[in-house]
């Protein structure tokens, strides 16, 4: 037994743990996707793989630890594993996400000696080896083109790096000297984390620890069906579009059913388009952490996120689907479909909570690999560049402009860092006027980011979305706009490029990446005209667009509002 006062001195201390595991993974990284996107999370598991804890990093991942930590617990039970191991898995058939995310767990043992919990993290690696430079490539067919996979192996044991992976590592991989370095950035972020949690054990007893994590389960879990038993039972349905696979032009649909009935929910992808030849496929485990991440934040969002969270909701996915894919089939960018799972289910829930959702959001993720040879060293480079867009309106605010949203949290690459490791310059960073859906609250920008390159054959592998399908406005809101790329923009061979792909490019050119917007809640004639006005006074709406959506006439000489034109324009 325990008291609730320890149990939250327990449960903020290894929310600490996590952290700080993530911030040293961060701090001790080489390549920018890490260090400066941190597109990482960090857990804490107890003997049983239950997680207990997660760093406050990337929502997309929790749940790989969830359904992977299952297999690990399962090959490598007590007796099999010592301090200082570090198990390493990135299979997207074992539990993982694409191979460019490695899993690292490593066991901790208590005062005693016993294994009484586990430490992971999990990091985007800048270089997974595969067809295509950076792993981001768009239009692949087989899992095999994608990189090299870990079923699950001892990465390190006892402390002591595995000489034999590692060698097999380095042949497979472009740029050893990053891809290594994150990779021993992430056992030290365990070793971290499995002295911290001994210390935990040590000082308050296992006992103690053990019976705290069991009633944060079980006060999550509570807090969640009692959420849900304040939904309104039903059958609520919703649905979104992923562009393309990257090898057709076909859009693939995400269809789901919400069934929700007192404390407890079924998420029904019955519907949803078979398994597609391109990597747009999405692995069990993304599917499981975009329906958890729209459930969990509109019910409680404040819970603390634990594997008793996931308990009142049971999920159904057919396999060979494209939510539910059969091996060899590519998954590199599921990330594009996974923000449709999440669309989908904000769709459905506005329905049951229609002050709790946002408007549609850019829903999808650009991933960019720039590859190539430095000129006066002959080296090899790979820059990661990963851009978000426009978030949803908001029942009372706007969206937050140019931002990632859902699932990912990333931050953004900063320019000097670029350009500081890379050969390339950003030419253009702003956001994108008239891209959010016109609303009582106003859908948020996308943006517009202008690469050039400078060096001849440099490969641009990338995968993006939401250039088919407009961002949904939600209440009478108005969509967003759409996204597209372009090559060399304003110059005599400007071209459309395709959102999923590879292209080689020359010295001097320039790929434009110009993001979705959001959509717009509630009928924009309803939105306060001194937001408009500001709106247009900032860039970020124009005249035409206020007078078009808004229906509100400004002043040309001062752009303020005509108040009697503004009358007489809405009375027309």
């Amino acid at each position: 037994m325990t008291d609730p006062v320890t149990t939250q001195v327990l449960r903020y201390a290894m929310e600490q743990i996590a952290d700080e595991m993530g911030f040293t993974m961060v701090r001790t990284a080489r390549s920018t996707i890490i260090k400066e996107i941190m597109d990482i999370t960090c857990a804490v598991s107890d003997a049983q793989g239950r997680t207990i804890a997660q760093a406050h990093h990337a929502p997309m991942l929790l749940t790989g630890f969830e359904i992977t930590m299952r297999e690990v617990v399962s090959r490598f039970p007590a007796g099999t594993v010592e301090p200082g191991d570090v198990i390493a898995a990135n299979d997207p058939y074992l539990g993982g996400q694409h191979v460019m995310d490695l899993h690292t767990f490593t066991p901790v043992f208590g005062p005693a000696g016993t294994l009484v919990g586990w430490v992971a993290s999990i990091a985007h690696h800048a270089d997974m080896g595969g067809s295509a430079a950076g792993g981001v490539a768009g239009g692949l067919t087989e899992i095999y083109q994608e990189g090299i996979r870990f079923p699950m192996v001892h990465l390190y044991r006892r402390g002591a790096e595995n000489a034999d992976v590692f060698a097999i590592f380095a042949a497979n991989i472009r740029v050893p000297e990053k891809t290594l370095g994150d990779v021993r950035a992430q056992a030290a972020a365990n070793f971290l984390g499995a002295r911290r949690l001994g210390e935990l054990h040590a000082k308050y007893g296992t006992a103690t620890v053990d019976a705290s994590a069991a009633a944060l389960l079980d006060v999550s879990e509570a807090r969640i069906r009692r959420a849900l038993e304040a939904m309104p039972d039903g059958d609520y349905e919703g649905e979104d579009f992923t562009d393309d696979d990257g090898v057709s032009e076909s859009p693939i649909r995400i269809h789901l059913v919400i069934r929700k009935r007192g404390d407890r929910a079924t998420i029904d992808f019955a519907g949803t388009d078979p398994q597609v030849r391109g990597n747009t496929n999405c692995p069990i485990a993304t599917v499981h952490a975009a329906v958890y991440y729209a459930l969990v934040c509109t019910l409680d969002p404040h819970v603390p996120p634990n594997s008793g969270c996931y308990r009142p909701f049971t999920l159904i996915a057919p396999e060979g689907t494209v939510v539910n894919p059969r091996a060899p089939a590519a998954v590199g960018a599921r990330t594009n479909t996974s923000q449709k799972v999440c669309e989908a289910m904000f769709r459905a829930l506005a329905l049951a909570l229609p002050d709790r959702v946002t408007a549609g959001s850019h829903g999808q993720i650009t991933n960019c690999a720039f590859s190539g040879w430095l000129p006066d060293s002959r080296r090899r480079f790979i820059y990661n560049d990963i851009q978000g867009g426009g978030a949803g309106a908001r029942p009372t605010k706007d969206g937050r402009d140019g931002q990632d949203s859902h699932l990912a949290r990333f931050m953004n690459t900063p320019v000097e860092a670029a350009e500081l490791e890379n050969p390339v310059r950003i030419e253009r960073y702003e956001l994108l006027p008239d891209t959010g859906g016109a609303g009582r609250t106003r859908g948020a920008l996308g943006l517009r980011r202008d690469i050039r390159v400078l060096v001849d054959e440099t490969g641009f592998a990338r995968y993006g979305d939401r250039q088919k399908f407009q961002p949904w406005g939600l209440h009478g809101g108005l969509p967003g706009a759409k996204g597209a790329f372009r090559l060399n923009p304003g110059e005599p061979g400007e071209r459309a490029l395709r959102s999923k792909g590879f292209d080689v490019l020359a010295a001097g050119d320039v790929v434009s990446l110009r993001l979705p917007g959001a959509g717009g809640m509630g009928p924009p004639v309803e939105r306060d005209l001194a937001l408009v006005e500001a709106d247009v006074l900032d860039g970020k709406v124009s005249p035409e667009s206020a007078r078009r959506d808004y229906r509100v006439a400004l002043d040309p000489a001062t752009g303020r509002v005509d108040a009697a034109a503004t009358k007489a324009l809405r009375e027309g």
